[in-house]
């Protein structure tokens, strides 16, 4: 009992800040508020029309495609972090740099981007600089080079939180077992995918959840900043489908907060299915 007393203005706090703004997007899902007022009571009637609608299946999509950045994060991210952990040339500098992306406003490193690869922009004077101007095109104008130029960006962004996470990793393991592999005659690939990869199992676990819940719902500041959802709806994610109807010319809040309460369902389904991956994983190693 003195235990839950000790939390409890911590637990009324979160209650506060977390619970009430959800149970008020439930309550709000099941009518057809407009923003103001308490909104007339529709029942299911907003999730009726998300599911057997076109557009919610083509957001799913762009989310479940957007989940492919994940496996070239981790494998970028943690050979980085071995590079560092072996203090190559230059390991300093480099541990700064690749980390410098995690901490820039997520706003700033979209601008970022869409200043680039503009129709005017660097990448595209370069390639008629070196007499690739055939390659050169408006990068945002069609869905496949959109959806490439944003997975791209993510996979920059989090190569120096996925090095400092596997760096962590490292520090656990004994330098002996890469010593005596070295000794042995194992290469630095051979090294890498027979004992980094294996030994940072519960690393890569973690990252993967993190990283598919952030997919969910962390990366509108960057769709926003890039492609606003275009061209059309083919980068256009269910976070940020969730800011048009709430914000958009055509508000719908109420169908905003059904959206909403489905996301929270998908990315729990995720997140419930990761975990159990990982201990039958890890019963089996056992």
């Amino acid at each position: 009992m003195q235990g839950w007393l000790s939390v409890l203005p911590a637990l009324l706090v979160v209650l506060g800040i977390r619970g009430y703004p959800l149970a008020f997007g439930l309550l709000k899902s099941f009518t057809n508020w407009s923003g103001i007022g308490a909104g007339d009571y529709i029942g299911l009637a907003n999730y009726i029309h998300i599911v057997t609608g076109s557009e919610f299946w083509v957001l799913l999509r762009n989310n479940l495609v957007i989940l492919t950045f994940i496996p070239i994060q981790i494998f970028v991210g943690l050979l980085v972090a071995v590079l560092l952990y072996e203090e190559v040339f230059g390991w300093r500098f480099f541990r700064v740099v690749f980390y410098i992306p995690q901490i820039i406003s997520s706003l700033v490193m979209g601008y970022l981007f869409t200043v680039f690869f503009s129709y005017s922009g660097p990448v595209n004077q370069i390639l008629n600089n070196v007499g690739l101007g055939f390659l050169a095109r408006e990068w945002f104008g069609s869905a496949g080079s959109a959806m490439a130029i944003i997975l791209f960006c993510l996979v920059w962004i989090n190569i120096g939180w996925q090095a400092m996470l596997g760096l962590g990793g490292l520090a656990a393991v004994s330098p002996s077992v890469f010593e005596a592999a070295q000794i042995d005659g194992a290469g630095f690939w051979r090294r890498f995918f027979s004992i980094t990869l294996p030994m940072l199992g519960r690393t890569i676990e973690y990252s993967c959840i993190v990283s598919v819940i952030w997919v969910f719902t962390g990366i509108f500041p960057y769709i926003f900043a890039m492609t606003k959802g275009g061209p059309g709806y083919d980068t256009t994610t269910l976070d940020y489908m969730i800011y048009l109807k709430s914000f958009g010319a055509v508000s719908k809040p109420g169908y905003a907060c059904a959206l909403a309460m489905i996301l929270l369902v998908i990315v729990m389904v995720f997140t419930v299915i990761q975990m159990r991956l990982s201990n039958r994983a890890n019963d089996w190693g056992q």
